[in-house]
């Protein structure tokens, strides 16, 4: 018996649309972390980006559950001593609401060369208007 890797010219890209008005942010993150890495796919390797692109619609109108709106904190660092800024999320919704997608998926996905790549092929718009028609992205289901 020998195992089949597959090669990447057969990797096939699909694009995917996901519109996150009303969903909630865990579960529209993990189904968006599953496409992006590709295990939805049947030959999935886990060293190789096989994943399919997606494009995140109304990212501002995502929906949390519980105080998160006002308890959940974002942290980042500038690099500088003492430049640790932290934002919760109701300000992160009013000013980037790109970013709490992002950083949902981000999560849950590996943290290393290849989830940078990964990362490349996912793309979040606040509103509903996007340049990615001509894709003629499929829509995800959630």
């Amino acid at each position: 018996m020998k195992t089949k890797s597959i090669k990447v010219s057969e990797i096939e890209k699909n694009w995917w649309i996901a519109d996150a008005k009303n969903q909630t942010l865990g579960r529209l993150a993990s189904k968006i972390a599953q496409i992006l890495r590709g295990k939805h796919k049947v030959n999935f390797s886990p060293h190789m980006d096989m994943g399919d692109c997606v494009v995140v619609v109304n990212a501002e109108k995502v929906r949390v559950t519980g105080k998160k709106e006002s308890d959940k904190i974002y942290f980042r660092h500038t690099g500088y001593p003492g430049g640790g800024k932290e934002v919760n999320l109701s300000h992160l919704r009013r000013t980037k609401p790109e970013r709490i997608i992002e950083n949902a998926v981000k999560g849950m996905i590996p943290h290393n060369r290849l989830g940078a790549r990964i990362m490349k092929h996912l793309k979040v718009y606040a509103g509903m208007d996007h340049p990615h028609i001509a894709q003629d992205p499929q829509v995800l289901e959630i």
